[in-house]
């Protein structure tokens, strides 16, 4: 973007305008405000099937996932079978992950990644990109395909795959996406959201930064110019996270 030729005026009139976009930026934290609690109304589906996930030492269950919580947030990061590295716009927002964890954590809420590639596929690339945070393998459920990441190969290359709760040509096999569930005193699970794209936008800190600044995302596609975070210096990774 080009910033060079951008008005310049005085402290008065640049006060003017920025109390007029200050009354615009409250009437959009308003409807934030009520598009989150139009969210936390909806309904609810009760989960009854029996996931299976494989974690460092043990199989677990969904119920497992929660630890002591009551709230579980499972980040489907794309990362697939025989894959040597993760998708880097998946990589580029669970690199905000670990910061918010150490609160989320002491708030009743635990958060999770959970891949499609069996586990240990995914050790080496976890460790090198430092995270801490717990990601399971979904490699032996369904769990990936009834929460809208992951589509059987055929449906993928007929462009007939469902991603963002529609049908498209653009969906692959494995897509990004987050899913947020609630256990209840009685052991009882619920799906209660699900959200996918440019829905992701909310859980890249980065962004907010970059939204602040005069050159904006400066992108002329969604996370062009993002690599995985030990790349900087290197090859630009293609984003592979379909957030449009």
């Amino acid at each position: 973007m080009n910033v060079e030729n951008h008005p310049v005026v005085s402290r008065e009139e640049w006060l003017a305008a920025r109390k007029q976009h200050l009354a615009n930026e409250k009437a959009f934290t308003r409807e934030r405000d009520r598009l989150s609690a139009e969210r936390r109304a909806l309904p609810w589906v009760r989960v009854d099937k029996d996931y299976r996930f494989q974690g460092p030492d043990t199989e677990m269950r969904l119920a497992d996932l929660f630890g002591e919580h009551s709230q579980l947030v499972v980040y489907h990061f794309m990362f697939a079978k025989d894959w040597e590295e993760g998708c880097p716009g998946c990589s580029f927002l669970s690199d905000h992950i670990d910061g918010a964890n150490q609160h989320l954590a002491h708030h009743d809420i635990a958060v999770v990644a959970v891949s499609h590639a069996p586990f240990n596929e995914f050790q080496d690339f976890k460790r090198r990109m430092g995270w801490k945070f717990d990601w399971l393998s979904s490699a032996d459920s369904d769990f990936n395909y009834d929460f809208g990441v992951c589509a059987k190969a055929e449906d993928a290359e007929a462009g007939k795959a469902t991603y963002n709760y529609e049908k498209t040509d653009s969906a692959e096999e494995e897509m990004p996406g987050l899913s947020v569930f609630y256990r209840n005193d009685n052991g009882e699970i619920f799906h209660t959201y699900s959200t996918y794209a440019r829905g992701l936008d909310m859980l890249v800190g980065a962004y907010n930064f970059l939204d602040l600044t005069p050159k904006g995302r400066n992108e002329d596609e969604i996370m062009e110019w993002v690599r995985h975070h030990d790349r900087y210096e290197g090859e630009k990774a293609s984003s592979c996270c379909h957030l449009k």
